[in-house]
C-alpha cells in the first residue's frame, strides 16, 4: 500500500510539477511578447513623432519659402515703382499713374513685411528690415520731392544713388533667404 501511495504521490506531484513549469515557462513567454509588444508600441509611437516633427518642418520650410517669395517681389516692385515715378518726374508726364502704381507696390510691400516678422528667421528679418527701412526711406524722397514743386534735377539725380543703395540692400536680403532655405551653400 504504501508502495502505491508513494507511486500515485510521483505520478501527481510529477504531473503538478510538469504543468507548474509549463505554466511558468507559458508566463515567461507572456511576458516577453508583452515586453516586445510595448517596445515595438514605443517604437512605432516615436517614429510617429518623428514623422510629424518633420510634416511640421516641412510646412514651416514652405511658409517661409512662399514668405521669401511675396516679400521678394513685393520688395523689387516697390522699389521699381520709386525708379518709375523718379523717371516720369524726370520727363514730367505720367506722375499721377506712377505715383497710384508706387501706392499700391507700398501697400503690398507692407503687408508682405508685415508677414514676415511674423514667419521669418532673425538673421532673415534684419536683412528685410534694412532693405524695408531703404525703401521707404526711397519713397519718402521721393515725397518730398512732389511736395516741393517744381522738381530739382538734382534731387532727382541724387535719387539714383538711393535707387542703388536700395537695389544692393534687396539683393542682401535675397541671399538671407537662399541661405535659409539652404539654396546657397554658405561654404561656397
Amino acid at each position: 500500500m504504501a508502495v502505491a501511495i508513494v507511486g500515485v504521490i510521483g505520478t501527481l506531484g510529477g504531473t503538478l510539477l510538469t504543468q507548474s513549469r509549463a505554466d511558468r515557462t507559458k508566463r515567461l513567454e507572456l511576458e516577453v511578447m508583452a515586453q516586445q509588444q510595448r517596445e515595438e508600441r514605443q517604437h512605432v509611437e516615436r517614429v510617429r513623432r518623428a514623422e510629424q516633427a518633420d510634416e511640421v518642418q516641412r510646412a514651416l520650410l514652405d511658409q517661409r519659402r512662399a514668405c521669401y517669395v511675396s516679400l521678394n517681389t513685393a520688395s523689387r516692385q516697390y522699389l521699381t515703382a520709386q525708379v518709375n515715378l523718379q523717371h516720369a518726374l524726370r520727363a514730367d508726364t505720367g506722375v499721377e499713374a506712377c505715383l497710384e502704381q508706387l501706392e499700391n507696390r507700398r501697400t503690398a510691400h507692407r503687408d508682405c513685411y508685415a508677414e514676415a516678422q511674423m514667419v521669418v528667421p532673425s538673421a532673415v528679418l534684419v536683412a528685410a528690415s534694412t532693405a524695408s527701412r531703404r525703401l521707404n526711406r526711397g519713397y519718402g524722397s521721393l515725397m518730398q520731392m512732389l511736395a516741393s514743386a517744381p522738381v530739382a534735377v538734382e534731387a532727382l539725380e541724387a535719387f539714383d544713388e538711393e535707387v542703388q543703395t536700395a537695389w544692393g540692400l534687396l539683393s542682401d536680403m535675397r541671399q538671407a533667404m537662399r541661405r535659409d532655405l539652404a539654396i546657397d551653400n554658405v561654404d561656397q
